[in-house]
């Protein structure tokens, strides 16, 4: 499986709205619950309607289309990463999947991925 490195860095983000602005970046992942609007995009780009953050996270997007009839692929991923210690945040769109971890776990995340046999792509 070919896993692609997304080059930006990336916030976590409770904001209070979505300003329209956020529809025309590259990156912008958008989760809004009875509880909640979450916001997960570039670190450059956080809006000012941000309560809470978390900075720091790198991501990288599982290649190709996935089928929604495949079963455990992030499964796959992400016990590898849970045997190494490597907590992730993940981030579905209809046609594949976005696993982000911090920063500073991902050298070491992306080398566990490559023993275990996952090809990593350049942006």
């Amino acid at each position: 499986m070919k896993l692609k490195k997304i080059p930006c860095n990336f916030s976590i983000c409770k904001v209070t709205d979505y300003p329209a602005s956020l529809l025309n970046l590259e990156y912008c992942f958008i989760g809004k619950t009875d509880e909640e609007n979450s916001l997960v995009c570039p670190t450059s780009q956080v809006p000012a309607s941000v309560l809470e953050r978390d900075d720091g996270w790198a991501a990288f997007r599982i290649e190709g289309v996935l089928d929604f009839s495949l079963i455990g692929i992030l499964a796959g991923i992400s016990s590898l990463l849970a045997e190494n210690q490597i907590g992730i945040f993940v981030v579905s769109t209809f046609h594949t999947d976005y696993i982000l971890v911090k920063k500073k776990h991902a050298e070491k995340a992306e080398q566990v991925l490559t023993d275990a046999g996952y090809e990593f792509l350049e942006s």
